[in-house]
């Protein structure tokens, strides 16, 4: 993928997300309660009670509502699958990144790749809690059983599948991969950590636009653009130290 396609990828879903963001600005709106503008009752009901101020469209005059209208009229962002394949895969995702970053203290030969996975560690190892309560709070639903189905594909706690293919992922390394990483040194382990980690944020980046694209949730697509932000701007990184 090059940085022009990345680019191009990263403007798409900065433009996303900024739709996503007036909606949420305007849901924030209608959950607004609006003052006593003087004894005309404009900002009143009927029956006296605060109205809230729904702001029109372009040209369209602003709504009062009443907070039960207000709440009915809240976009619906309950999770979806997308969201929930998203947030489980990418914590797979993360601790594999953790795992080849912590390597790079003893076995890395340049200050830089060193500073590299310190951040890396940094930014992913909170977000790994962040998803996981987000988990904790929106547990996936069990599968239904299929008829014939092995018990190695029986769901496990929390509703999540087990046995499920994690190299599959996009950008994950295989297992020889890390093999060859842990026994690596030297600028041979700076050559092989840059290529592996590189190719390991442009399948999360993937993984994120898959999840901005089909998922429904406002915590995931923020999750997920941070996501788009922070591994776009060290791909950049990683390839210029390469």
């Amino acid at each position: 993928m090059d940085m022009a396609k990345a680019l191009r990828g990263r403007t798409v879903l900065q433009a996303r997300f900024g739709r996503f963001s007036l909606a949420a600005v305007a849901a924030g709106l209608l959950l607004t309660l609006s003052g006593c503008q003087g004894d005309d009752g404009s900002d009143r009901a009927d029956d006296g009670r605060a109205t809230i101020v729904a702001p029109g469209k372009p040209g369209e005059k602003a709504r009062h509502l009443t907070p039960e209208q207000a709440a009915k009229a809240k976009p619906d962002d309950s999770p979806n699958a997308a969201d929930h394949a998203y947030v489980s895969r990418m914590i797979e995702h993360h601790r594999q990144a953790l795992t080849m970053s912590a390597l790079a203290p003893e076995r890395a030969a340049a200050d830089g790749v060193k500073r590299l996975a310190e951040r890396i560690t940094a930014a992913q190892k909170p977000e790994i809690g962040a998803m996981e309560k987000w988990l904790a709070r929106y547990p996936a639903p069990a599968p239904a059983p299929s008829a014939g189905a092995s018990a190695g594909a029986s769901a496990g706690s929390g509703g999540h599948p087990q046995g499920h293919d994690h190299g599959a992922m996009p950008g994950m390394a295989t297992e020889q991969q890390l093999k060859d990483l842990a026994a690596a040194g030297g600028a041979d382990f700076d050559r092989l950590f840059l290529t592996l980690m590189t190719a390991h944020h442009e399948g999360a980046v993937k993984m994120a636009g898959e999840a901005l694209a089909g998922g429904n949730n406002g915590a995931v697509e923020e999750m997920a653009t941070e996501v788009v932000a922070t591994q776009s701007a060290e791909i950049h990184r990683m390839r210029s130290m390469g």
